[in-house]
Formats: structure tokens, C-alpha cells, sequence
């Protein structure tokens, strides 16, 4: 079983002025998106997805931190993360989540930026030119809204109906003026205690 990559997409954002004020700090965004053959495709419904997952998630987990990091110059240099895939309309978005939705995929991204929260997601079904949404949270606090962020770009040839496009995403820094505040501050007017 091989992993068919048709091609690695990458895609930064930089933002110098946001709201018609100037950033103090711009906000640099960065994804990569792998596209590949959905290996469950024209194969009707396969009960068993592991050996797939098993065999092609590791290596889209490894290749595309590794580009990611390259990117963004060091994964402690990443603030912001998270991930997401499209899955081709012949395809089940079961398929998709497959091969995003395990530590196989996951821990080469969380290992490399060192991180502890969760990598926040999206799994959607689309054709060509479809949106890529990556919801981003702080790696290491996921109640600290300023790295609430989205990163929306698309390819114009992909996913074709038997492909799959798995991305990461990364933010240097957060929102530029940030003025919702965090979680806590929430918890804390509430007076919940549990959170």
C-alpha cells in the first residue's frame, strides 16, 4: 500500500494592518497541503480503515511538519496550530478525518512545536477550488482567544473527486487588536468554577 501525493501546496499570510490601524506585530500565517489519491476510493465502503491510516499517516504526519517547520523557521517559533481535510465528493468525510484524526498524523506536528493543547480541525467533503479551513488555537492554551484565528485558502485543481487534501497550519503570533480578552476572564465574571 503507497502513498499516492500528487503534489505539496504551501501558502503563507502576512498582515501589516488590520481594522485601518497599523500592527504592532504583523501576524504571519503559514499552511502546507498535501494532495493525494484517497486510498479508499472507488473500493466501496471499506470497514476496516486502519491499514491505510497505518501506512500513509505517519508519512503525511512526518513530510508536511517538516515543511511547516521549515516555513515558519523552528516550531518554537509556531503559536498558533491546527489542521484540517477535504475529502473528494467520491469520497466519505469519514475518510477524511481517517487520516487526520490519529496520533500517527497528530503527534509529529504537537512533538515538533512542543505543544499541549489540541490541534483544533476541520473535516470537510468538496471538489476542486473548494475551501481549505484551518482553525488555529494557541499550542499550549486553548482558552487564550488572541490565537483564535482561521486560515482559508484553496487549490484550483484539487481535491479531484478521488483525492484527499490534508493541511497544517501555523500562526506566528495572534490577532494584531486582540480585545476580547481570554476564557478565564469569562469563568471568572461568571463565577464558574468548574470551566
Amino acid at each position: 500500500m503507497s502513498l499516492f501525493l500528487r503534489k505539496i501546496v504551501s501558502y503563507q499570510e502576512d498582515t501589516f494592518i488590520e481594522g485601518g490601524k497599523e500592527a504592532s506585530i504583523p501576524l504571519r500565517m503559514f499552511a502546507v497541503a498535501a494532495i493525494l489519491r484517497n486510498p479508499w476510493a472507488g473500493r466501496g465502503f471499506v470497514e476496516d480503515l486502519k491499514p491505510e491510516i497505518h501506512a500513509i499517516a505517519p508519512i503525511l504526519g512526518e513530510t508536511l511538519t517538516t515543511r511547516i517547520t521549515e516555513m515558519t523557521g523552528g516550531g518554537d517559533r509556531i503559536e498558533g496550530y491546527g489542521k484540517a481535510a477535504v475529502v473528494g465528493t467520491s469520497g466519505e468525510i469519514e475518510h477524511a478525518s481517517a487520516l487526520i484524526h490519529t496520533l500517527r498524523f497528530g503527534n509529529f506536528y504537537r512533538r515538533a512545536v512542543n505543544a499541549k493543547s489540541y490541534l483544533a480541525f476541520t473535516n470537510t467533503r468538496g471538489g476542486p477550488d473548494a475551501p481549505i479551513v484551518i482553525p488555529l488555537m494557541d499550542k499550549n492554551d486553548e482558552g487564550r482567544r488572541s490565537h483564535y484565528l482561521t486560515i482559508q485558502f484553496s487549490i484550483n485543481d484539487a481535491p479531484a473527486p478521488d483525492e484527499i487534501v490534508v493541511a497544517l497550519g501555523a500562526s506566528i503570533g495572534g490577532r494584531p487588536h486582540h480585545r476580547i480578552g481570554d476564557r478565564y476572564q469569562d469563568l471568572a465574571e461568571l463565577g464558574d468554577t468548574q470551566g
